[in-house]
């Protein structure tokens, strides 16, 4: 059997909004209110808050998404038959309602008789126990009850079937929430390559099996004496990738021969006049990293030495490399071309007529500006070697102030002449020159959730003043397009149409620490979407938003049943006080330019 993307996706909406789901809009790949991760990596993330019991989600208590996502973990991993850095996550949710029975009896109906996967070439792993909690006993019953044989069920303990933010229960703080999955793989049944043991199961890296979904069951919550205590809200979180649902569908263990990668890898062979079969991980590393570059220029990230910006030209060079390790004299044109497959693969998902143009202005003088530089970077590397015997961590970063090479640059250069750098000496140098963030250096794009700290909170809601006393000050023309916060300061980014002078940003801290000091009411409701516009709520432009949205009012009691004549409107599901005095005064201590009408402000409490 063979399936499309476009046909899957349909097939996945329709089965969930028969049984009473609503559909979560997708989230944007860079989430402007969690400070903790560069970008969107699962399907669940944007829920975070709805998981705990928090808040009730507008939407109601079953949902279910397709979410776009990436995962920078796993950039290195990429170039096997079954890794990617960017993916879309497939998800459905129970917030309180439904549990474990319901679930994988579902689960396994959309399996065999929606998508008619075997039943025979299925596998079923769940949670073992231990001397916190026990074994999975419901979710292995029912699996039974739904005719599967006791030799496709696998018990495993809490590295391979728990979830929750922090690992294993044991590492859990106290109030963190979590509990055991049942996973799903798909036996494609490929010989088994004893390299990765004698003996294979679902976990083994072999490739025979792949994991082709994961259901959560959250119901624990770590409590004061190290005990975990049962949750009254249970919740239900499911994830599977489209890309390997359609390896299944396709019993066709490579996700690179999927519709979701087929017009790209032929861009790639096209461009490269080389064959799939024959230079199988550089194409599938080409492929991956400019689709992934692709969805983040289309959602507003440039190539740049910090954060998101980082990472993206990191992909694209990365590809660049790889074109180059095919014997290709590459240029700009070329990975433009493959970029356009990219759009053409989801122009009727996500893409329009406008998105090629935005990303061959960003793909075309990023790749010109290093394969100007690339020749003669890898003459000069050529030389050293020569010269020192090795490359250490100072001259790898010589190597990329001079030619721009990042550091996993040059480490992929150099891993073919069997040289290793010393990351640590990279870092060092790095950091004093601080040319690149500290996170984006050392590596270390780990996927997280948003901290929900008290003072974070207060800082959150401080944003939602600063937002709205921009406007007054300066105009409608004003936009947050970014926000990052930590327990030590605020960081606001926005759009302007000139550049705010210092006297009108001290007014900025004035008229916020007046509005904290009035006492505020902080208070929300769902809405209708169109008539949180028609209030005039501000929205962020890259979120696309359900019909139902959650808007936060900043305003006096008195308006709660009128909420009309408040300060402050905006769309939002993040943690907020209940009273601005709650807040505390803050000082702006440092307000900078980072872009073209792009501006941004440092705040903190005084």
């Amino acid at each position: 059997m063979t399936m499309n993307h476009t046909t899957l996706r349909q097939l996945f909406t329709d089965f969930w909004k028969e049984r009473g789901h609503q559909e979560v809009p997708p989230a944007p790949l860079v989430l402007k209110e969690d400070p903790t991760t560069l970008f969107t990596s699962s399907g669940m993330q944007p829920l975070v808050i709805y998981l705990a019991g928090a808040n009730p989600h507008p939407l109601g208590k079953r949902l279910f998404d397709i979410q776009p996502c990436i995962r920078t973990q796993d950039m290195d991993k990429v170039g096997d038959n079954r890794h990617d850095t960017f993916f879309e996550m497939m998800g459905n949710w129970s917030l309180g309602d439904y549990f474990k029975k319901e679930q994988l009896s579902w689960y396994f109906e959309f399996l065999t008789k929606v998508i008619k996967l075997p039943k025979n070439k299925l596998h079923f792993t769940i949670f073992e126990g231990d001397n916190m909690v026990p074994r999975d006993v419901e979710s292995a019953k029912t699996w039974k009850d739904l005719g599967v044989e006791e030799s496709h069920i696998h018990y495993y303990g809490i590295e391979a079937n728990w979830w929750s933010r922090s690992g294993t229960p044991d590492k859990m703080p106290v109030g963190e929430i979590g509990g055991p999955d049942s996973e799903v793989f798909y036996d494609f049944g490929t010989p088994h390559d004893e390299r990765f043991g004698k003996e294979c199961q679902p976990n083994c890296e072999c490739g025979r099996f792949m994991e082709i979904g994961n259901s959560v069951f959250i119901q624990y919550k770590k409590i004061g004496d190290g005990t975990l205590q049962e949750l009254p809200q249970k919740n239900v979180d499911f994830g599977g990738g489209i890309e390997r649902m359609l390896a299944a569908i396709n019993n066709n263990p490579d996700i690179f021969e999927t519709d979701v990668f087929s017009k790209i890898i032929k861009a790639v062979e096209d461009v490269s006049g080389k064959k799939y079969y024959e230079n199988k991980s550089a194409m599938r590393i080409i492929a991956d990293h400019i689709k992934a570059s692709t969805f983040l220029i289309a959602q507003g990230v440039k190539p740049s030495n910090k954060e998101q910006g980082y990472i993206l030209r990191r992909l694209l060079r990365k590809a660049t490399i790889k074109f180059k390790n095919l014997e290709k004299k590459i240029n700009e044109q070329d990975i433009m071309a493959v970029a356009q497959s990219v759009i053409e693969t989801y122009k009727e998902v996500y893409f329009d007529d406008t998105t090629g143009k935005i990303v061959d202005n960003e793909i075309g003088p990023e790749i010109f500006k290093f394969t100007s530089s690339l020749d003669k970077g890898l003459k000069e590397i050529e030389k050293l070697i020569q010269l020192k015997g090795e490359i250490t961590g100072k001259i790898a970063f010589d190597l990329y102030q001079s030619y721009g090479f990042p550091l996993e640059i040059t480490e992929e250069i150099l891993k073919n002449k069997g040289q290793k750098i010393n990351r640590d000496e990279f870092v060092s140098e790095f950091n004093k020159h601080k040319e690149l963030s500290r996170s984006a250096s050392a590596g270390m794009f780990k996927g997280g959730l948003a901290d929900q700290s008290v003072q974070t909170t207060r800082y959150h809601t401080a944003t939602h003043l600063i937002n709205q006393t921009l406007t007054d000050l300066l105009g409608s023309d004003v936009s947050q397009v970014g926000s990052n916060i930590t327990g030590e300061r605020l960081r606001f980014d926005f759009t302007s149409s000139r550049k705010p002078t210092d006297e009108e940003i001290k007014e900025v801290e004035n008229i916020v620490n007046k509005k904290v000091e009035e006492g505020l009411d902080v208070y929300y409701k769902d809405i209708p979407k169109d008539e949180a516009l028609k209030l005039g709520a501000k929205s962020f432009f890259k979120q696309k938003y359900p019909d139902i949205v959650k808007v936060y009012f900043i305003g006096r009691e008195r308006f709660k049943t009128v909420p009309y004549d408040v300060y402050s409107k905006e769309f939002c599901g993040g943690p907020h006080v209940k009273n601005t005095k709650e807040i505390g005064k803050i000082s702006i201590y440092k307000f900078e330019k980072i872009g073209n009408n792009i501006y941004r402000i440092y705040a903190k409490n005084k």
